[in-house]
């Protein structure tokens, strides 16, 4: 096995090398948007290999954990869901917001009518 994946490596580098020393010369012109397109080719290619490597590496440490007997939220703390409101604090700001609403109006009102005057 070992000597069929040195056969198949020195095979692909003779490959590669003929390639770069026998090749042709090509005058064209690549246009930059050609350009663009491939970097955003290897840009999504790079991006979802990414994703596959970190859902199987997930999956993977999620199967030794189980193996393992380790729980991962052990010693994390839980908070409840319930929201408490103090309702004298919060009818007293009601009350200022709405004084302070009336305030503003009436003074808004006095200064138009002392600018139609």
């Amino acid at each position: 096995m070992k000597k069929a994946t040195k056969v198949t490596a020195i095979a692909l580098a003779a490959v590669i090398s003929g390639m770069f020393l026998f090749g042709v010369n090509g005058s064209a012109y690549i246009d930059p948007s050609v350009m663009t397109y491939l970097i955003q080719a290897i840009a999504g290619v790079v991006i979802a290999v990414g994703a596959v490597v970190a859902i199987h590496f997930r999956r993977a440490k999620k199967k030794i954990n189980e193996k393992l007997g380790i729980d991962e939220n052990r010693n994390k703390e839980v908070e409840t869901d319930e929201i408490v409101v103090d309702t004298a604090d919060a009818e007293e700001k009601v009350e200022e917001t709405v004084e302070e609403a009336a305030k503003k109006t009436a003074e808004e009102v006095a200064e138009e009518s002392k600018s139609e005057n």
